[in-house]
């Protein structure tokens, strides 16, 4: 860690549980971010800005202008710019220590075989079911533990989904692929713009905590917020014995 390190990060080796060693964990690790926009956004900024050494941002989307009342990590001048490479630039001008791999493709099954093998963590910044059963599914198969959120209207909610251990559910056990749940759009539905900062702020946060080996994750709980009365509620989550996917984890 360089002298320009220890200040840039030296409220973080203030705190007990992180210190230098645990910022050098941050700094020798790399985390795989699905989706550039409204969720992503805060998500890319705040692992960069926290250091984490590695950053690879999958978004085959461009920048619009209904983008901007939430999705903080675009501008004016980025209007019409792939989403990844918006966001890429702003990464590197609040830190430009860290490596950022930027893709614009979408997250098909290929690609997540391909990347999720080489992340520490996975964070799903998605906003539709089969993009987040698929980043799901790769992060059962290749053991990688899924900071996964979600925010329409004012209504958002967080956990991490970690099936090593075989004791936690992976995301298919609280929503089977087979249920034919409907996708709600922020273009249809509306969003109220803070509550996706919120949201990948904590993702954020849950992602760092895995990376650093600090607190205790979401694993096994929902996070689930009502943004009209601000308020939280928390509920267990079990994994299902008979699940398709990570039932094969099982202890």
């Amino acid at each position: 860690m360089t002298d320009d390190d220890l200040l840039r990060y030296s409220r973080h080796l203030l705190l007990d549980e992180i210190g230098i060693e645990g910022q050098q964990r941050l700094l020798d690790a790399h985390a795989l971010v699905i989706g550039a926009g409204g969720l992503g956004s805060p998500v890319a900024l705040y692992l960069a800005s926290a250091g984490v050494g590695r950053l690879t941002l999958v978004d085959h989307d461009t920048v619009s202008l209904t983008n901007l009342q939430r999705q903080i990590a675009h501008d004016m001048a980025s209007l019409g710019q792939l989403k990844v490479e918006s966001a890429a630039a702003r990464m590197a001008a609040l830190n430009p220590g860290v490596q950022v791999r930027a893709l614009a493709q979408k997250a098909d099954e290929a690609l997540l075989d391909e990347l999720a093998p080489l992340a520490d963590v996975v964070i799903d910044c998605t906003d539709n079911f089969a993009t987040r059963h698929r980043v799901n599914a790769a992060c059962v198969r290749h053991g990688k533990p899924l900071v996964s959120g979600a925010a329409i209207g004012f209504d958002g909610q967080i956990s991490v989904y970690d099936s090593r251990s075989g004791t936690h559910p992976c995301y298919a056990c609280l929503f089977p692929p087979e249920s034919g749940f409907e996708d709600a759009a922020c273009s249809t539905m509306g969003v109220f713009a803070p509550l996706v900062g919120i949201v990948g702020s904590l993702q954020a946060a849950e992602a760092l905590k895995l990376l650093a080996g600090i607190g205790e994750p979401l694993a096994g709980r929902l996070l689930m917020l009502d943004g009209r009365r601000m308020q939280w509620s928390e509920i267990a989550l079990q994994r299902d014995p008979d699940c398709a996917l990570c039932s094969h984890r099982a202890p």
